[in-house]
């Protein structure tokens, strides 16, 4: 795996001149672009103080939310009404959240509706085994759980991690849950930090999966740590990614980062300030 991963960033795979659109229309995307937040990224400060926290991100400029399961629930204390009024109050819109694909699911969808948000998004594989018959099961429940979120006006999705990009006779797993999942139905949230650390390059599902990838997890990594980091710090060669989006099928862009340097909100306006200075 080290192997790989050298290999990839010393061959250049994610230099930036890969793709690159005209330098004019690149610069009015970004003017125009509504970048959002994954909210475990302020986990311990949510926990504390969900709406002060809001608060916060809402005056660097974030304009999209995406909520995480927590001790106090999946808006952190608040119910799915207040979660969405704090949101709108504040110039935001609460657009998806983190969520187990598990017994209690029928809730979750209520609470979905509830707070007025669009993706439902399974934050991990629900079942263990780093098999292809596995990938096969799940991407069934994944059509299914896509149905009912249908039903009920709501969008249903899928979160990678490193591990899903390991494979079984050749065959990568996230690859056998990409085939055997309806497009419809499953949308898919691609962490291309993950992605990178799992040994592959994010420009390769845009090209063999185009426009399956609404949501994105923008994430920066570094890979001798092997955790996350402040954008231009790691190695996700990051104005190669948003040159790329419109191939993705990108619609939301959520930034994550899991560790900082000093505060959430410190790296969080760091990296609000190099996107705009792209």
């Amino acid at each position: 795996m080290n192997t790989r991963r050298e290999f990839l960033f010393k061959s250049g795979l994610f230099t930036a001149g890969t793709i690159l659109l005209p330098s004019c229309a690149f610069a009015n995307y970004l003017e125009s672009q509504q970048y959002g937040v994954q909210l475990y990224s302020f986990r311990d400060e949510m926990a504390n103080d969900a709406k002060g926290t809001l608060e916060k991100i809402a005056s660097i400029g974030l304009k999209k939310i995406e909520s995480a399961r927590s001790r106090e629930g999946h808006y952190y204390g608040l119910s799915p009404k207040e979660m969405k009024d704090t949101c709108d109050a504040l110039g935001m819109k609460l657009t998806s959240g983190h969520v187990a694909l598990d017994d209690s699911f029928d809730k979750t969808m209520e609470e979905a509706v509830a707070s007025g948000q669009e993706y439902l998004i399974c934050s991990s594989m629900p079942s263990k085994g780093q098999t292809v018959d596995n990938y096969k099961k799940v991407a069934d429940a994944f059509n299914k759980a896509g149905e009912s979120c249908k039903k009920q006006g709501l969008k249903f999705g899928y979160h990678n991690h490193e591990y899903e990009f390991e494979a079984e006779n050749d065959e990568v797993l996230y690859d056998v849950l990409m085939d055997h999942t309806e497009p419809d139905l499953v949308h898919m949230e691609l962490d291309l930090g993950w992605v990178i650390v799992g040994g592959k390059d994010p420009l390769d599902y845009f090209k063999k999966y185009p426009g399956r990838f609404p949501l994105w997890h923008l994430k920066d990594m570094n890979m001798t740590k092997m955790e996350s980091t402040e954008f231009g710090k790691g190695s996700l060669d990051i104005p190669t990614m948003m040159a790329n989006q419109k191939e993705s099928g990108v619609k939301h862009i959520f930034i994550e980062q899991e560790e900082y340097a000093s505060t959430p909100l410190e790296s969080m306006k760091h990296n609000m300030e190099f996107l705009g200075n792209l």
